[in-house]
């Protein structure tokens, strides 16, 4: 494994610079009806949703290599080019996209729930989950619940200690059910187009989940886990692949996941990646999801659209777009 790891980071830039940033901590008034203050600094958001207490943790960024061919596979290359300059990206020097690897925290009065346990050491920038829940006065121990959103090694590397004993030992796990029994098989996985990571990614599910067996639930679409965090079937990405709808006092949260992985996504549900194990569900899945996210006006949340990764989904010219959640700048 340690040479997989190696590999895996020369195969970008790794910009320790997003990781040593101060830390700073701003305080806003959103809109309606996520009243309650929303405090940020580089490594944590923190948020209500209800009573939810909420908190978006880092655990790292990762840089991945040529964005434009692996977010937009088989979509002609002069539509490409206009879509990044839509959005003010320089084609030219697009070479890498720093993406976040967030977890989820989630108090809900009675649970201390975790979505996703980040990269662990899949990368010199990953692995910084557990430090970074000690900022907001979280331990491992204190975790009941954590959820499984699919098997891929950003979602499931810090699964396990140093040791090979559960991260958070006093936990119980959630994962869909059609999702555990996919890697339970050691699937094929050549049908997705990014031979650099497939070793590392089957690696990974073979590590990272068969110790969790005796501590493992399985969950469909609409169980909850706890009141008021519900599944949300979102196949396509992996074949079990699952989304969370998260809802206090009339207030709703989508934790969306991989289900759109670029905000020129949002605008182009059709563009699949080549990260995606079944397009045509990928394609599916955004379209059920990003409808209903713009009807309910639920915040959303994207896990690999820069940090925090939190907005809304909004009508536009017959589709949609992302509207990211707005923030004022350290010196407003």
């Amino acid at each position: 494994m340690h040479h997989l790891l190696i590999n895996i980071s020369r195969t970008c830039d790794v910009c320790a610079t997003i990781l040593s940033r101060p830390f700073v901590t701003l305080s806003i008034e959103p809109h309606r009806p996520y009243r309650r203050r929303i405090i940020m600094n580089a490594h944590v958001y923190r948020f209500h949703v209800g009573t939810f207490e909420c908190a978006i943790v880092n655990d790292g960024t990762f840089f991945y290599p040529h964005p434009a061919q692996v977010f937009f596979d088989d979509v002609p290359e002069e539509r490409v080019m206009q879509a990044l300059q839509e959005h003010q990206i320089d084609p030219a020097a697009w070479e890498t996209y720093p993406s976040p690897y967030p977890s989820l925290l989630v108090k809900t009065g009675d649970r201390i729930v975790l979505v996703d346990t980040g990269a662990g050491g899949l990368a010199p920038t990953t692995g910084q989950l557990l430090p970074n829940l000690r900022l907001i006065d979280v331990a491992p121990e204190e975790i009941d619940t954590v959820i499984l959103t699919h098997g891929h090694p950003d979602h499931i590397g810090g699964n396990l200690d140093h040791t090979g004993k559960p991260t958070f030992p006093n936990a119980r796990y959630f994962m869909g059910r059609t999702e555990w029994d996919f890697w339970a098989t050691d699937p094929d996985l050549a049908s997705l187009k990014i031979p650099m990571f497939i070793e590392i990614i089957r690696s990974v599910a073979r590590t990272q989940l068969p110790p969790l067996q005796d501590r493992l639930t399985l969950v469909e679409d609409g169980d909850e886990v706890a009141p008021g965090i519900a599944v949300v079937a979102a196949p396509g990405h992996t074949p079990g692949h699952i989304a969370l709808r998260i809802t206090s006092e009339g207030e709703q949260l989508l934790w969306a996941v991989d289900t759109v992985l670029h905000p020129i996504h949002v605008e182009h549900p059709d563009w699949v990646s080549k990260a995606d194990y079944l397009p045509h569900e990928t394609v599916v899945t955004r379209r059920r999801l990003l409808g209903q996210a713009a009807v309910d006006r639920a915040l959303v949340h994207m896990y690999h659209f820069p940090f925090p990764g939190l907005g809304h989904v909004v009508l536009h010219d017959g589709g949609w777009r992302w509207q990211p959640l707005v923030l004022p700048s350290a010196n407003a």
